[in-house]
């Protein structure tokens, strides 16, 4: 139970911090998206098989979330979150020395392990440590640092290639998540309203997540969500790299700037979802994807771009409105909830990785358009059949991590 007024003694650069973690573990998850084609002929290897090096990271992102959730309910929070950025220094260093794509897969697989120590354990601790009335203005906070994160991460490595080389780029992200795990340990407060949940209460927690409908077919939009997104922006950068395009590393980082849109689109979500409910806020979001997607079918490239940012903040709003969903949907156990959200959430996204490949190899970009309709009307089929009303209680979240 939060104390409110312990939490209001929280410091005035609390916000700003959250914001930076949040920006700091997603800096690292998508690095090497505006690299792939660069790395695709430093190795000699195909689009498929250096896609591998984004869904390593999803898919132990995937893999751990659960566990995370499970630690972090019985151990804490801060020491947890400060650990693991401090932790993600040296997968990235050993990137930058990687001798072949195996090696760099299996450090961006360790990377993904570390990861959900900060993107689980954070929004435990700011719904904890803050009043409940500033606990979804904080969240928008984070989440927005999430978004700013994601972006730079890209940016950053294909803006580092174009000048240094890639290697150069996992140098100047472990630098970053160094500082900013310095940041966090100085100037957040140890978490003073946390208590912890028996090991042994794990289990039945457990079961009654995996019994509740309304948290599945969350999960279950989710993952078709990040499937879609991780899809497009993947193959995305084989697709502009070629001809008649060819743009180059620092080009296609410069491409991820829709990701940006989602600071302007995501925290609004809240405020449709009390107006409108989580099912038509979702089917308006996934339609404006659809169609934004369906519109880099175009070859003019500013019409690809259009395409993208519509597509990208269409997904921004409906993964908005499905975390909401699943804060509505549990009333106890929620780092454990939040940990098999992003289970489905990021193996969706290790999927649309690697699966969508064949399609790109078979049929080209619009075989990755085609595949990522499929998710999107599937995300929207499950959200009309199983969410036929707003689960009751719980408090709107302003959306998950990209």
């Amino acid at each position: 139970m939060v104390n409110p007024a312990a939490s209001s003694a929280a410091p005035r650069a609390f916000l700003p911090v959250i914001a930076l973690v949040g920006c700091g573990a997603f800096l690292n998850v998508y690095t090497t998206q505006a690299l792939l084609p660069r790395l695709s002929q430093e190795f000699a290897a195909s689009s498929v098989v250096t896609a591998v090096t984004v869904s390593a990271t999803t898919l132990a992102m995937a893999l751990c979330a659960p566990l995370v959730g499970l630690l972090a309910d019985a151990l804490g929070r801060k020491r947890l979150m400060v650990g693991a950025l401090l932790l993600l220094v040296l997968p990235c260093l050993l990137m930058a020395r990687a001798d072949s794509l195996s090696h760099l897969i299996l450090w961006r697989f360790v990377q993904g392990m570390l990861i959900p120590g900060v993107m689980v354990v954070t929004t435990a601790y700011v719904t904890e440590e803050l009043p409940p009335a500033r606990v979804p203005a904080a969240l928008a906070v984070y989440i927005t640092g999430t978004v700013v994160g994601g972006f730079g991460g890209r940016f950053l490595s294909g803006l580092i290639a174009g000048v240094a080389g890639w290697r150069e780029a996992f140098h100047v992200i472990a630098a970053a998540n160094l500082l900013i795990a310095l940041v966090a340990w100085v100037l957040l407060p140890r978490a003073r309203n946390f208590v912890p949940q028996p090991a042994g209460q794990a289990l039945p927690t457990l079961r009654g997540h995996l019994r509740n409908p309304a948290l599945l077919a969350a999960c279950a939009v989710g993952s078709a969500l990040l499937f879609a997104l991780v899809a497009a922006f993947t193959y995305v950068n084989y697709h502009l790299a070629a001809a008649p395009y060819r743009l180059t590393s620092a080009s296609l980082g410069s491409v991820f700037a829709v990701y940006l849109l989602g600071v302007v689109v995501t925290p609004p979500s809240g405020r449709l979802v009390a107006r409108l409910g989580h099912r038509r806020v979702l089917l308006g979001a996934l339609a404006l994807s659809a169609l934004g997607f369906a519109l880099t079918l175009a070859a003019p490239l500013p019409l690809i771009i259009l395409g993208l940012a519509a597509g990208s903040s269409g997904i921004f709003v409906a993964q908005a409105t499905t975390t909401s969903y699943v804060a509505a949907s549990v009333t106890h156990g929620r780092s454990l909830a939040s940990g098999l959200y992003n289970l489905a959430y990021y193996a969706g996204g290790a999927l649309g990785g690697v699966l969508v490949g064949v399609a790109y190899t078979s049929h080209g970009w619009p075989g990755v358009i085609g595949s990522v309709g499929a998710a999107l009307l599937l995300a929207a089929l499950t959200a009309t059949l199983a969410w036929p009303r707003p689960p009751a209680g719980g408090k709107i979240s302003t959306g998950p991590e990209c």
